[in-house]
């Protein structure tokens, strides 16, 4: 898919938004900490009970990430506990420190609220990373509901999760807006048929923007913000 191919609109319609759904990891929250855990965090803790060099436990590690990225084993903390044989949510409460909230999340939130849209938090993330990050951040309050991908064992990248998601939700696709970091999950909600979608510049704070992107996308939620009523 060529930049903007999708066929979106470069201006959002809020008259035409009735549902709103977020994703969690690099769009309401910064991915700096997913990618510290995964990439730097993991490898250590991995090389330490193995007595291997890093470098080693990190080809080893990003070798077996591989493999099942894309998939809702890549997003089960149980997964990763039984092939590593270590407890990975006790690791990610190691570095909880870094989760953070994006810049203007929780102003957004209200808005979109306020406007009278339905908003959901609809995540691949594990029920414990998910328990994990709304105690950290008490972002949880600011959702109508919040929506799972291990519950429907699909993930957001598979075309049948929004099937599934429909079967929970009663939402038009052509009334609803998605903002998500994934290119792969953008692509997989605009072939189901919803008409808004949002792309994140900078998933990772710590990281450079994007800027080669398939779809529109936001650097702040300040991009997107709906009018007062």
């Amino acid at each position: 898919m060529s930049k903007r191919s999708a066929e979106v609109p470069s201006n959002l319609d809020w008259t035409a938004i009735r549902t709103v759904f977020l994703d969690m990891d690099g769009t309401l929250l910064d991915l700096n900490f997913d990618n510290q855990f995964w990439q730097v965090h993991v490898p250590l803790r991995y090389a330490e009970r193995h007595g291997m060099a890093l470098q080693e436990a990190r080809d080893e590690l990003f070798k077996r990430y591989r493999q099942v990225e894309g998939t809702i084993d890549w997003y089960c903390l149980d997964y990763w506990t039984r092939e590593l044989q270590m407890d990975i949510a006790l690791l990610k409460e190691e570095v909880d420190h870094l989760i953070a909230v994006h810049p203007h999340v929780v102003e957004f939130l209200d808005a979109a609220r306020g406007a009278q849209r339905r908003v959901l938090l609809v995540t691949n993330a594990h029920g414990k990373s998910l328990g994990l990050k709304m105690d950290r951040t008490r972002l949880g309050g600011h959702f109508d509901s919040i929506i799972c991908a291990h519950d429907f064992g699909l993930p957001k990248e598979q075309p049948a999760f929004w099937r599934r998601l429909r079967d929970t939700e009663d939402f038009d696709p052509a009334t609803t807006l998605l903002v998500d970091d994934s290119p792969s999950v953008l692509r997989s909600a605009h072939q189901y048929g919803i008409r808004y979608l949002r792309a994140v510049h900078q998933p990772d704070s710590q990281r450079p923007p994007r800027e080669d992107l398939d779809f529109p996308a936001i650097r702040t939620f300040l991009d997107i913000m709906p009018p007062s009523a």
